[in-house]
């Protein structure tokens, strides 16, 4: 009897072994499986919490003086923000090409952010890489929000580019020299539809008196020569970045405002960077990374007022800004950080909006960071802000504006690794 149990238990089992050893084969050797045709996928959720010391109404009439206006999507409300989710898809397609795509939502929108595709086998340390991504201009501008050491971008970089930074559909050929150090030289051609500093679109004075055309196929090229070098134990990444392009700003002109302007000409960017990160042991580490931008526009402006033929006066405006920072990475889990902005306006825009001249407008912003693993992160930051001017009553009132935000990022699925 106890022969048959032992007989009877052992052919129940039989199956079921079976099965898994075939299950376990189908997922990992069969040619018929799926699984290896899947891309990465991710999936990023940003959110915060913001205190300052303006209403929204206030905060929304803000400007930078000779700064094309702009309204930084993150932590724009006070109270919750649900700042963005970001979805993105990698997979290598076949020995010769990488294809990437980053999705963003917002609650009220959807957008493409990047897609693109990226040679693999490119001879003599070449990579083609082309569709829609952001620049490799300067030091953070090809970084995404959730990679920034705090929760919004540098203020020159919003001055300069606007809320989405430079990115464009276009095309980029990158050549890392053979040597014993790394050295990579980009240039990129790019459409040139940036709205901080750029554009393609025509100009169209409603009685016909003047007519500047639109720009078909690229207007912006830009170009760059990055290098890292180690220097005891720290290692010191620098670069230096241009870019040359045509500029149209239309505010209001072609509509037919009275009071309306607009701008024809070129505007060039200049930036240097540098990035030093030295660690103090296998976790902790310190790094300070400064960068500085330059820009220059050269053109005509289109002025008209009320009674009066339109003026077309020369114009050359220059606006440039730095800012440097410090991190300190103190253990396995926390992260602190202090980072200064500067801005230098332009002076003959500052008096012709009633001020003074030439400005510096600084920021300072501190933060503190907890990372319960790699996939989460819960930060706290600090801004003290004097670079905005109230106009509403038609004189400027420069504000000092106190913001505290708590951040929440979090991340799920397959994400790559980001670069030094």
């Amino acid at each position: 009897m106890r022969k048959l149990c032992c007989i009877a238990i052992f052919l129940a089992l039989l199956p079921a072994r079976t099965y898994s050893q075939e299950d376990t084969q189908a997922k990992s050797g069969s040619p018929f499986s799926q699984a290896k045709f899947v891309p990465d996928i991710s999936l990023i959720l940003d959110c915060s919490f913001v205190h300052r010391n303006l209403s929204n109404e206030q905060f929304d009439n803000l400007s930078i003086p000779g700064v094309a206006r702009w309204m930084e999507p993150l932590h724009a409300q006070k109270g919750f923000n649900l700042n963005y989710g970001e979805i993105t898809f990698y997979s290598v397609v076949d020995p010769y090409f990488e294809l990437f795509a980053v999705c963003h939502l917002s609650e009220h929108a959807f957008h493409l952010e990047e897609a693109y595709w990226m040679t693999k086998k490119f001879p003599l340390g070449f990579q083609l890489k082309a569709g829609k991504f952001l620049s490799s201009f300067g030091r953070i501008n090809d970084q995404h929000c959730h990679y920034w050491d705090f929760a919004n971008r540098p203020l020159v970089y919003g001055a300069m580019f606007g809320e989405d930074g430079l990115s464009e559909i276009g095309a980029r050929l990158t050549w890392v020299a053979p040597l014993d150090m790394y050295a990579l030289l980009g240039m990129e051609v790019l459409q040139g539809d940036n709205e901080g500093s750029f554009g393609r679109q025509g100009l169209q004075d409603s009685q016909g008196t003047v007519s500047v055309s639109s720009i078909d196929g690229p207007s912006l090229l830009v170009a760059y020569l990055k290098s890292s070098v180690d220097v005891g134990d720290a290692s010191v990444l620098a670069g230096v970045s241009g870019g040359r392009g045509t500029t149209r700003r239309d505010d209001g002109f072609s509509l037919g405002d009275q009071n309306g302007r607009a701008f024809s000409g070129e505007t060039e960017i200049y930036a240097c960077d540098v990035t030093v990160k030295y660690p103090l042991d296998a976790i902790r580490y310190v790094s300070v990374q400064a960068e500085y931008l330059w820009r220059n526009t050269d053109g005509t402006l289109y002025l008209r007022e009320v009674g009066q033929p339109v003026t077309r006066p020369a114009s050359t405006e220059h606006l440039s800004g730095f800012y440097a920072q410090a991190v300190l990475k103190a253990n396995l889990r926390w992260r602190m950080g202090l980072r200064c902005d500067l801005l230098r306006t332009d002076e003959g825009v500052m008096k012709e909006l009633g001020l003074g001249g030439a400005e510096n407008l600084p920021r300072i912003s501190g933060m503190i960071e907890f990372n319960p693993t790699e996939f989460s992160r819960i930060r706290l930051q600090y801004n003290y802000d004097r670079t905005r001017y109230d106009f509403a009553d038609g004189v400027p009132i420069k504000i000092t504006m106190h913001e505290l935000i708590l951040q929440v990022n979090l991340a799920i699925g397959a994400h790559g690794a980001h670069p030094f």
